[in-house]
């Protein structure tokens, strides 16, 4: 169980909800939100004008409203953003960003009715996941419309991998369906909770990739015979880079004990820059991921609601300002995307020098009998082919600007679909990786098993739990997904550290 009450979370805890932990408010929590909420109630009363409490909004904000017509305001505020297009979101997604939602509310200045807070817990807690079209955002509101609208018994859920109508679902868990109040609707369409959510999903997969990389890239630099001079800490202390410094710790641990490489020192004076730079390479993108890391802790600990709601009910103020641009998350989501591209791609040459025997010392296209057999020609396409898509889905997208609801928001972050994207440059590394793994398992195997390290020999027999040596040619699609799915666990990974005695 995950709990919000006087510690703020970071993004390990919301992907551990995304993955399923329930979530609870502890009672700093919910003192915080009912303070806010008596704020919210009190500027009703007083019918001073407060954006989004009771006005209109965007282009519309001037226009001040009747006391009884704000419980409509707000429901029709939920109904007309929810317009969000394409295949819905994955569950764990969703789950994230209900959790960094209920975090945004739980800083105490939203004012948004705790019953609503509650509810959104309780889809959590009972496995109810919103439908969340997954394009059309420029930001967040489309997103989080249709997260709202079920506990309003609108829209449709997923239960188990089963779509149902809200109202049913709720039913079925013994949950009411809510009414919403003055600033509802606005609250839970409102602030970066979307963008950040998917961040941390992201950034749990990135964590993962960045170890792969290095045992992967490991296993290559071992099969190609590769110069550890290049990996020297006193070396690699000249340019003391944090991730330099953790890859080349990596890298010497886990090809520590190779009579391979022992015997193949000297063999030329340095290597292609594919493997000798693979600390720096690879650094670089883990040094990225710690920033991305520390952006999101930091959003994640921000209030981005507008308005904000400060004081007490007796001396307060109603803020309206811009805490819910997505600035930071945007730049946050092209440097993650960048960052795993270039581990793509800098894997993608690897391949290509395992594979071409002009280079390998290997059988061409590790395969005995080559002619009659193209061994792993292909893979090298593939792999080439997915950095390709990378290079485009790497474009920023946070330099991209329109301009939406009358002129009243004339800057955009983009910082959602350029999240999304990110997701889809992270599938393709994990395939690269994979493909990269097949062959330097595959070239590994050419040499004796005994003369292997340590650490890139358990790694080979996780591999080959799952794909056999090749020793002919055979469909490598199965082969493929097989080694795809070592990269999107954690098994493997573990093993090897349980071996090492460090985390990578």
């Amino acid at each position: 169980m995950v709990e919000l009450d006087d510690v703020v979370l970071d993004w390990r805890q919301v992907v551990c909800v995304a993955h399923g932990a329930t979530l609870s408010l502890g009672p700093l929590a919910r003192q915080r939100l009912l303070a806010a909420r008596r704020v919210v109630e009190r500027v009703v009363a007083d019918r001073v004008r407060a954006y989004g409490i009771n006005t209109g909004l965007g282009a519309l904000s001037e226009q001040l409203l009747a006391p009884e017509s704000l419980p409509e305001l707000s429901l029709n505020t939920l109904k007309s953003h929810a317009c969000g297009v394409g295949a819905p979101m994955a569950d764990e997604l969703v789950r994230a960003i209900i959790c960094a939602q209920v975090a945004n509310y739980a800083h105490g200045k939203s004012g948004i009715s705790p019953a609503l807070v509650d509810g959104l817990v309780d889809l959590l807690n009972h496995g109810i996941v919103p439908l969340v079209p997954a394009r059309g955002s420029v930001g967040y509101l489309t997103h989080m419309a249709h997260i709202g609208l079920p506990l309003v018994g609108l829209w449709r859920v997923r239960v188990q991998g089963e779509t149902l109508a809200a109202p049913v679902a709720l039913a079925r868990a013994g949950l009411p369906t809510l009414t919403l109040g003055a600033k509802d609707g606005l609250s839970l369409v409102n602030g970066t909770p979307c963008m950040t959510g998917v961040l941390c999903v992201a950034l749990s997969r990135a964590a993962r990739l960045q170890k792969w990389a290095d045992i992967v890239g490991a296993m290559s630099f071992e099969a190609l015979q590769g110069q550890t001079v290049a990996f020297d800490a006193e070396v690699l202390a000249l340019k003391p880079h944090a991730g330099a410094q953790r890859v080349g710790r990596n890298l010497r641990a886990l090809l520590a004990g190779s009579a391979l490489l022992r015997g193949a020192q000297g063999l030329r004076t340095q290597d292609a820059l594919s493997l000798r730079a693979i600390p720096h390479i690879h650094g670089a993108s883990r040094d990225q991921i710690a920033h991305v890391a520390a952006q999101v802790n930091i959003e994640l600990a921000s209030a981005t609601d507008n308005p904000i709601v400060l004081g007490t009910p007796e001396d307060y103020r109603v803020v309206s300002q811009a805490n819910p641009h997505g600035q930071s998350m945007a730049f946050a989501a092209d440097l993650l995307t960048i960052a795993l591209a270039e581990l793509g791609g800098v894997a993608e040459r690897r391949i290509d020098r395992l594979v071409n025997p002009l280079v390998s010392g290997l059988p061409p296209f590790l395969v005995e009998g080559s002619g009659l057999n193209s061994g792993l020609m292909i893979v090298q396409y593939v792999a080439a082919s997915l950095v390709a898509e990378n290079k485009v889905l790497s474009q920023p997208m946070v330099v991209d600007n329109y301009v939406t609801s009358a002129l009243q928001e004339d800057h955009l972050s983009l910082a959602t679909p350029a999240a999304l994207k990110t997701l889809q440059v992270i599938e393709n590394v994990e395939r690269v990786l994979a493909l990269e793994l097949l062959a330097a398992g595959q070239a590994l195997e050419f040499y004796p098993v005994e003369s292997l390290a340590p650490a890139t020999r358990a790694a080979l027999g996780v591999l080959r739990e799952q794909v056999a040596v090749y020793v002919g040619d055979r469909i490598l699609a199965p082969d493929i997904e097989s080694a795809t799915q070592l990269i999107q666990g954690e098994e493997g990974i573990a093993r090897v550290e349980a071996l090492l005695g460090f985390a990578l």
